[in-house]
């Protein structure tokens, strides 16, 4: 097997252009524990830890701007996550141990493009763009389009996530993230919840509600979002909410959950979220 380990951005295009079949990697806590058979059958690998350009984070033109290959650790104590995007900063803070989270990436969430990523709700809720470069430039895609179907994404060819971009959420705008795991850490999801809501006058002005591992890919739930937009702030409205979520997802049986559990777990999650604007 072919590895590359590039000390630059212009070094990394460069080896993507000769060897576009390279599979990029940063924190490899998802490869490393994959099957032998799948490790086998890769052509090559291009290790990105290396590239300072994709690492960091920082304000640019209005948005936060972090890096692909930044660590969650980072993103966890990153004052001006905290400060600015806390659903980003909790979901960080609970992906893996801590162990995990000094390895594991941003973009490697994004791209292993697992419905069960923690990180993936909090990204569609604060209505993420992605930056993404290849053989035919850069290009920006909004995060809700980024994954097509299971495992799948709007990488092509070749392709890498350069930067993550998140705009200014609303101000004084709630933002919660709730996971369900067997345990308090090193579990993968059951589901996993990501809202963003104002509320002006009484009533719900913005209401962004985003859950994994209810879907065969993190998901939207635009049904409850527009139902919930005008509504009063008020229990029945909460309800209300958590039963729209769960008819809502179409989750599926497998070896951490069943399908039943999931729905009445994410309509739990979403009412009492959902509580939490009420005065």
């Amino acid at each position: 097997m072919r590895a590359f380990a590039p000390k630059s951005l212009e070094e990394t295009l460069l080896r993507l252009a000769e060897h576009p079949d390279l599979r990029p990697l940063a924190g490899c806590t998802d490869l490393m524990v994959s099957e032998p058979e799948d490790r086998r059958g890769l052509p090559g690998v291009l290790d990105l830890q290396s590239v300072p350009e994709l690492r960091g984070i920082e304000w640019r033109g209005g948005s936060l701007e972090i890096g692909a290959v930044t660590p969650f650790s980072e993103i966890r104590d990153s004052p001006e996550v905290q400060q600015s995007f806390p659903v980003l900063a909790e979901a960080a803070s609970k992906i893996g141990g801590w162990q995990i989270q000094n390895r594991a990436s941003l973009g490697g969430n994004m791209a292993n493009a697992s419905p069960a990523g923690d990180s993936l709700p909090a990204l569609l809720v604060l209505e993420a763009q992605v930056v993404l470069l290849g053989p035919e430039g850069r290009r920006t895609v909004p995060y809700g389009e980024f994954h097509r179907g299971y495992r799948e994404t709007a990488l092509g060819p070749g392709e890498i996530i350069g930067w993550v971009q998140l705009p200014k959420p609303p101000e004084g705008a709630t933002q919660l993230f709730r996971k369900v795991g067997t345990r308090e850490a090193q579990a993968i999801s059951k589901v996993v919840v990501a809202l963003l809501a104002s509320v002006s006058d009484g009533q719900i002005s913005e209401y962004r509600l985003a859950a994994g591992s209810v879907a065969e890919t993190p998901v939207r739930l635009t049904e409850v979002e527009e139902a919930m937009v005008g509504q009063s702030a008020r229990a029945a409205v909460a309800d209300q909410a958590g039963h729209l979520a769960a008819q809502a997802v179409r989750p599926i049986d497998d070896v951490r959950s069943t399908a039943e559990y999931r729905r009445f777990v994410l309509a739990q999650v979403v009412r009492r979220m959902t509580l939490q604007l009420v005065a």
